[in-house]
């Protein structure tokens, strides 16, 4: 059993624990909290700093099927813009899971996208109940001491090139998460440091916004969570709205879309829960994409975009990087 992320590994577990209010006790717990809600807090007895493991991957035999076609997604997408022509929501996420049958561990997968998907907040965890492997852009929380940055990526491109429906997408978030940090923050204390930078990403540019502030004192992990999660950037706005509508359309999402990083006393580093396999020790792998629905969203443009970001990874998962 393993955490490892940022060449900080993480082994010898303490206690499993399902309840945020166990991040106040002293240690270092890996954290995960799935798109539904459900946390799994881990306290590791060694912690120690080391390159993970050089392992040969040699690729998943088989077909990944997806839980939904083109035809039905393109048809979310559409019942999406209807509910923002009513004014019901001002975005929403729309995701769906490739899955494929397969009982091999993912640690040699996640050393084969740490060659060949670099990327700032990969991670990886083994636990008895479920294996991931993350290869996450996005950041969801920085935390030292009381300062906070959450950094949300919405657009999506092939070339540092961005639609005019991109920009406004990654408004919407920062806006929302603007809101969110309002709840747990100083007055005054919530800025916008950097918005709609344009980030470099194997196979793909995205813009990247920063959203931070100063937590107020006495603030509780369980506090936080109830005011930031889910993401913004993978459910939408107004977020209850969205949640309503990815309920009615989408599987249960489970680790894809949550949380995974760690926490040790008042410093953390929590990434979005995208980019990453996973497998629940049913003899399957999962893989999640999806893109970000606004009014100005074309259907057959947002399978396109989930295509595009699943396409890299996929392909490592096949072995033929």
């Amino acid at each position: 059993m393993e955490f490892w992320m940022g060449g900080v590994s993480a082994r010898g577990i303490l206690e499993i624990s399902h309840d945020p209010a166990s991040l106040e006790e002293p240690g270092f717990w890996a954290v995960l909290v799935t798109f539904e809600g459900q946390w799994t807090c881990v306290r590791f007895a060694e912690i120690s700093e080391r390159a993970f493991p050089d392992l040969e991957w040699n690729g998943i035999e088989g077909e990944w099927h997806s839980s939904v076609d083109q035809i039905s997604y393109e048809k979310y997408v559409s019942e999406v813009r209807a509910k923002i022509e009513a004014g019901d929501v001002y975005q929403s996420n729309a995701c769906r899971v490739l899955s494929i049958n397969s009982d091999t561990n993912l640690d040699s997968l996640f050393s084969s996208l740490l060659k060949e998907n670099p990327a700032p907040y990969a991670a990886y965890l083994n636990l008895p109940e479920i294996e991931i492997a993350s290869a996450s852009p996005e950041l969801f929380l920085k935390r030292e001491g009381t300062s906070i940055t959450s950094s949300p990526i919405k657009g999506t491109s092939h070339t540092t090139l961005f639609a005019q429906k991109d920009s406004a997408e990654n408004i919407m978030i920062v806006d929302l998460m603007r809101n969110d940090f309002g709840r747990i923050c100083d007055p005054g204390s919530i800025t916008t440091p950097r918005l709609l930078a344009t980030e470099e990403h194997p196979g793909l540019f995205h813009l990247v916004s920063d959203v931070s502030g100063k937590l107020r004192a006495g603030v509780s992990w369980k506090e936080i969570g109830q005011a930031l999660l889910p993401a913004g950037s993978i459910s939408g706005a107004p977020k209850e709205s969205a949640i309503s509508i990815i309920s009615a359309h989408e599987r249960k999402r489970g680790p894809y879309c949550g949380i995974l990083g760690w926490v040790n006393g008042d410093r953390a580093l929590l990434s979005v829960g995208i980019r990453l396999f996973w497998s629940e020790r049913d003899g399957k792998i999962h893989f999640g994409t999806g893109a970000g629905i606004t009014w100005g969203s074309n259907p057959s443009d947002e399978w396109a975009e989930t295509e595009l970001k699943a396409a890299r990874l996929m392909k490592i998962a096949k072995g033929d990087s």
